[in-house]
């Protein structure tokens, strides 16, 4: 069997969804085409096998429950609600798609017990009428945190997706759910488990996940929706041999790591919305605001999995400090009469850019990078660019210098700010290469 990725895996599913008008669609089309495009390139085996496995990724399918507990953040889930009841309870049902490869590959070597994979979802948080039932299409990733015994090993997930089928606010109709603005929705998960083997094809898990539901201001309400629970699931693994249970990994032959330093040049972009101050009190701007930017980040190498730097940060973000003159619209931003709603204005441009500085670390897996940073921004035109902002990233690399960015910048650790959706360039990148 090839060492790569079976192309065909997806084929008939995604003549339907290229064929299919829905939005929802496309989007699984694009996680899809992703997944299959980073995971068709082939990694080397150990030199030196006489006799390798000639099986380079072993395929897996999962299924999980994970009943779950709503965190009371908002008044809605705390019983301001038609109903006047607490809204505690949520469940969903995942499947699962992922592939690792074979112990005998210097990549998992170096990244021991890796997977990664498609998943989809369905979600129930009790309370279908203000809600809805949403679905979600993800990717994941996990790793082997610590080998407990021969069968057993503690390991990590995270989930990044978005989620469709969502009942958003409405002053008419949902006037209660001050809690989700849009009927899609980013999906975010971790989780934390135990994985025992039970026998060649079946792994059993089991453990504590943590979720988090939310549009990044693209709309307003976006409160966001979160919750805590556990998971059990079953995977199937379709190919796995019965003495890649035992066997050890020879260690001695991951070539040596360079340290180094990268640099990572980022473009992104994406659109807002805002609070604006009307009186004494923050009312929603009926519009949506663009945001640019750019980062340029030196990166020290530590190793395979581990990289720090800092990054020059700037941005141009037209929801800046925007200011009112006379009017009101509600909260869903639908003024039917123009004359009774606000005027909402730009300032110059020089209040609405920013340049910052901040620090920045990274988790490297293979395909993806996970990174978070804090800054402040150094020249700025004051206002709403005043303060500390946070970012956490996913990083899907394209080519060895290549990669699509995906993350979310917050100011002050608790207000949500904008979504980064780019590219970004990798040079002088020395990682030695196990492809």
């Amino acid at each position: 069997m090839s060492d790569m990725l079976p192309q065909n895996i997806f084929k008939d599913f995604s003549i339907q969804l290229l064929t299919s008008k829905d939005k929802r669609n496309k989007i699984i089309l694009l996680l899809l085409l992703i997944l299959s495009f980073t995971c068709g390139q082939s990694y080397a085996f150990v030199p030196g096998n006489d006799k390798p496995d000639t099986v380079g990724i072993y395929n897996r399918l999962g299924i999980e429950i994970r009943p779950e507990y709503i965190l009371p953040t908002n008044a809605f889930f705390r019983g301001d609600n038609e109903r006047g009841k607490r809204i505690n309870h949520a469940f969903s049902a995942h499947l699962k798609y992922s592939f690792n490869y074979n112990p005998n590959s210097l990549i998992e070597q170096v990244y021991s017990g890796s997977y990664q994979g498609i998943g989809f979802s369905y979600h129930n948080f009790g309370e279908n009428k203000y809600l809805g039932t949403p679905i979600a299409a993800y990717l994941f990733q996990g790793a082997k945190i610590a080998q407990l015994n021969k069968k057993l090993s503690f390991n990590y997930e995270w989930n990044f997706g978005a989620s469709f089928g969502w009942k958003p606010y409405n002053e008419q109709t949902n006037s209660y759910n001050g809690v989700i603005g849009s009927k899609v929705n980013a999906y975010l998960n971790v989780n934390f488990y135990l994985n025992y083997i039970l026998s060649r094809y079946f792994d059993l898990t089991t453990g504590l996940t943590l979720a988090h539901f939310s549009n990044g201001n693209t709309k307003i309400p976006n409160a966001g929706l979160n919750t805590t629970g556990m998971k059990i699931g079953l995977i199937y693994n379709f190919n796995r041999k019965e003495n890649t249970l035992s066997n050890p990994y020879d260690k001695s032959l991951i070539p040596e790591y360079p340290p180094h330093i990268n640099y990572d040049l980022i473009f992104f972009g994406s659109w807002r919305r805002t609070g604006v101050l009307y009186g004494d009190k923050y009312i929603a701007s009926p519009d949506a605001y663009t945001v640019l930017g750019l980062s340029f980040a030196p990166m020290y190498n530590f190793g395979y999995k581990f990289r720090a730097g800092v990054s020059f940060d700037g941005i141009y973000d037209t929801s800046a400090n925007v200011y009112t003159e006379d009017k009101i619209v509600p909260l869903d931003g639908n003024d039917k009469d123009n004359n009774d709603g606000p005027t909402v204005l730009r300032p110059s441009f020089r209040k609405q850019v920013a340049l910052g500085l901040s620090a920045r670390s990274e988790y490297v897996m293979p395909f993806f990078i996970v990174g978070i940073g804090m800054g402040t921004n150094v020249l700025h035109g004051g206002g709403d660019l005043k303060g500390f902002y946070q970012n956490i990233a996913l990083k899907i690399d394209v080519t060895k210098s290549s990669f699509i960015h995906i993350g979310y910048n917050l100011k002050n650790f608790r207000t949500p700010n904008y979504l980064m959706l780019g590219f970004g360039f990798r040079f002088h990148n020395k990682c030695p290469s196990l492809r």
